[in-house]
């Protein structure tokens, strides 16, 4: 068994080898604070939750280092715009986040640090950096000399003497215009710590080397984010490491976008989709299987008619495992292992769409043993099911999903009385070969959105796709 994965930096599909033998050490560049977040900053989550629980389920003991940057140039405009402190703006949308990715499913990370909580290590960072001939001090600012470290653009393969730095406001003082701000000097109104250099506030390269450096040591295995952080952001965070002494991370993987129109979903330009809209109107279960399960290196391009086509794939699982649930009269419990396929899928690069392939070719093998009343092959086939969904973090009968509120559960119990009342009814027309009678009823429950299927069981109902 060998885990491999696409690293950025190769630009290619690597055999996976930590830095300590059992172990997995990963750093996901988190949120920045300025707004609520869309469905495309969730997917970021979703795709290294996935990660985290094939290393874990491999048998890795996983240490998941999420940041959140909390003080930036987006949320000091954010705050002026608004009125209001930057650290109220940076909160408030720090529990959105965290309210999104636990409605998804991800599992909390082992580490959450904030930015603002780690400016010791920054100016320890750029101290040593200064001294070794690496970054300078200019007009209370501190800026890092690109020239002077050799391998620069490494991840992003550029040529540095056609490379230009993105415009930053305000700044002053570089010897060479593609030099990057490491320390922004304090300007009036605006947030700012002590240094040796000064009043001011971090640059956000800064503060993810040295956050990655205090949770994760000089080595570490998996640096990860979306495609769009791989210049200038994760190009300037290893040019800053391993100028300090690090040997950083060993692996660099990066998810694709979620696009509307053919752009990149984002704040800026307004086409983005709240995730705490998005849950109003779609089960959280429903967008974690559209968001996670295509490729995390793929494109989604976003339209309620795909989020409807990942609803109706996601109900024939779940309504698989529902019939074999009530034809064993318990909760079939998952397998201590997944099909050797789904495994071959998983390892070669997180390949999503085929281990989801097995899944759904299990379900139709389960689906085939349920019609020839074959419980022990249903049985097993459902065994197989719930241990892959569970490892993609799409098991609708694990707690984390099937923990309904009590209301919730007393309302589907309501529907549910009232449902077979009218089954019942169908039922005695059918008895009496009323069949114009029985007709109608099925009609009128499915246009109230109900799905009826015949089995030997008797009629059952389930909420039928939008």
């Amino acid at each position: 068994m060998t885990i491999r994965l696409y690293d950025t930096s190769a630009r290619q599909i690597r055999d996976f080898d930590p830095v300590k033998p059992g172990c997995v050490s990963i750093y996901l560049c988190g949120a920045t604070v300025q707004a609520a977040p869309h469905i495309g900053h969730i997917r970021s989550g979703l795709n290294f939750d996935i990660m985290r629980r094939w290393f874990e389920y491999r048998g890795y003991e996983v240490t998941f280092v999420r940041n959140v940057t909390d003080i930036d140039d987006k949320i000091i405009t954010k705050a002026r715009e608004q009125g209001r402190p930057w650290w109220s703006i940076g909160y408030e949308n720090e529990r959105a986040f965290n309210d999104g990715y636990t409605a998804l499913g991800c599992l909390p990370p082992t580490y959450e640090p904030r930015a603002t909580g780690h400016v010791t290590e920054m100016v320890e960072m750029m101290r040593t950096l200064i001294e070794r001939g690496h970054a300078y001090e200019a007009d209370g600012s501190v800026y890092f000399d690109v020239r002077s470290w050799p391998d620069y653009l490494e991840l992003s393969k550029q040529d540095l003497d056609e490379m230009r730095q993105p415009a930053e406001e305000g700044i002053t003082g570089k010897r060479d215009p593609r030099d990057f701000a490491m320390w922004k000097a304090t300007k009036p109104g605006e947030p700012d710590w002590e240094t040796p250099w000064g009043r001011g506030r971090p640059g956000w390269h800064l503060e993810c080397s040295a956050m990655a450096h205090k949770y994760l040591g000089s080595a570490f295995d998996v640096h990860g984010g979306g495609l769009d952080l791989i210049f200038p952001h994760h190009e300037n965070e290893i040019a800053q490491a391993k100028a300090f002494g690090d040997e950083f991370a060993r692996y660099w993987v990066h998810n694709a976008w979620v696009t509307m129109s053919g752009e990149k979903m984002s704040k800026s330009l307004g086409n983005s989709v709240l995730v705490s809209e998005m849950v109003k109107n779609w089960r959280p279960i429903v967008l974690r299987y559209y968001l996670g399960t295509p490729h995390y290196r793929s494109t989604i391009e976003y339209s309620e008619e795909a989020l409807r086509e990942a609803e109706a794939a996601f109900g024939r699982i779940e309504g698989f495992l529902q019939r074999v649930t009530e034809l064993a009269g318990k909760t079939v419990e998952p397998a201590a292992e997944v099909p050797p396929a789904f495994a071959e899928a998983m390892d070669d690069d997180l390949g999503v769409p085929g281990a989801l392939a097995v899944v759904h070719t299990t379900v139709r093998q389960g689906n085939s043993a349920l019609a020839a009343d074959d419980k022990d092959a249903a049985v097993a086939r459902s065994a197989e099911v719930r241990a892959m969904l569970g490892v993609l973090g799409l098991d609708p009968l694990d707690e984390q999903w099937a923990g309904a509120s009590e209301e919730s559960e007393d309302l589907h119990g309501v529907v549910d009385s009232l449902v077979r009342l009218v089954l019942d009814q169908r039922e005695s027309a059918r008895a009496r070969k009323d069949w114009a009678t029985a007709d109608a009823i099925r009609d009128q429950l499915v246009q109230a959105g109900l799905a009826i299927e015949d089995s030997p069981q008797g009629p059952r109902w389930t909420l039928s796709a939008r």
